[in-house]
């Protein structure tokens, strides 16, 4: 499968759990057929993170299935640019990629509540976006992933919804989660993070002073027998920078409390490398959204 989507060289983490962040972003290339809106902005306060880029086939006689690409970066750099779920485009679903508030903005809880800010703008601009609100999923990279799992574990957890944007009233709720090497429990790392690592500036400083938000920035803390979507996940058998035991663990959860998850242990790959690239991989994602989303 042709790739449409730019990949970012790797810089040294700063501590064990440092998620990769992208270097240069650059906006893709539009591929023929597919008509883009950019900068929509999903919580009208003028705040440069607070937009998404909404790309649709030029032609679609029903509404679409949508996936929301959420980037990478340490949730410290990144932007939607990187848009690498554009290659789903070509098999009839819209794609947004959006831009979050990143740690240097504001600390946690205001990264996920972005994003469900974003999930209640689209669904409640559906009809005129020509999306199908029933059927929405989430896809994202490192840091990126880690929001998508928690999209998908806190769905209806209502102090994590916030109270961005103008329609609180929507639900948002996703459908279907495909998370690519995000960490997922943080607790297992309180004696690996310094005060000032990625992980401990999202939280506001050192764990051990912040356990009440290190325990809700976990995606494995919200797991439960009810209002689990479909996850796909996806982790290098490589990776130094998230262990692949932090997937191992979400998987575990899901299945123990009956969700629907697979685990894809992708042989020979390193974090964010050139594996996640590949026509079998991006196939595999797009063969999950393609069964859970256009049933």
């Amino acid at each position: 499968m042709k790739r449409f989507s730019l990949w970012f060289a790797s810089v040294a983490s700063l501590t064990a759990l440092a998620v990769l962040t992208p270097l240069g972003a650059q906006r893709p290339r539009v591929p023929d057929g597919v008509t883009v809106q950019r900068d929509l902005e999903y919580v009208p306060d003028n705040h440069p993170r607070h937009r998404l880029d909404l790309y649709l086939p030029e032609k679609s006689d029903q509404p679409l299935p949508l996936v929301i690409w959420l980037h990478g970066g340490a949730w410290r750099d990144g932007s939607k640019e990187s848009a690498e779920a554009l290659p789903l485009v070509r098999r009839g679903f819209a794609v947004a990629s959006m831009n979050y508030r990143l740690s240097q903005h504001a600390v946690f809880p205001a990264q996920i509540e972005d994003c469900k800010a974003a999930v209640r703008f689209l669904r409640a601009n559906a009809k005129k976006y020509n999306l199908d609100p029933e059927r929405v999923g989430i896809w994202g990279a490192s840091a990126g992933g880690h929001l998508a799992a928690l999209m998908g574990t806190s769905n209806d957890v209502k102090e994590l919804e916030g109270k961005l944007g103008d329609h609180l009233d929507v639900s948002s709720r996703v459908q279907a989660v495909c998370d690519w090497y995000g960490p997922t429990d943080f607790v297992q790392y309180r004696g690996l993070n310094g005060g000032r690592s990625p992980e401990a500036v999202l939280v506001g400083g050192p764990f051990n002073e912040h356990m009440d938000k290190v325990k809700a920035l976990s995606p494995l803390t919200y797991v439960r027998k009810d209002a689990l979507p479909p996850f796909l996940i996806m982790h290098g058998d490589r990776d130094r920078t998230v262990p692949l035991s932090q997937s191992e663990l979400l998987n575990e959860a899901l299945k123990k409390a009956g969700g629907d998850a697979t685990l894809v242990v992708v042989e020979g790959a390193a974090h964010a490398d050139w594996h996640f690239g590949s026509a079998k991989v991006i196939g595999q994602v797009g063969d999950f959204f393609e069964k859970q989303l256009k049933k």
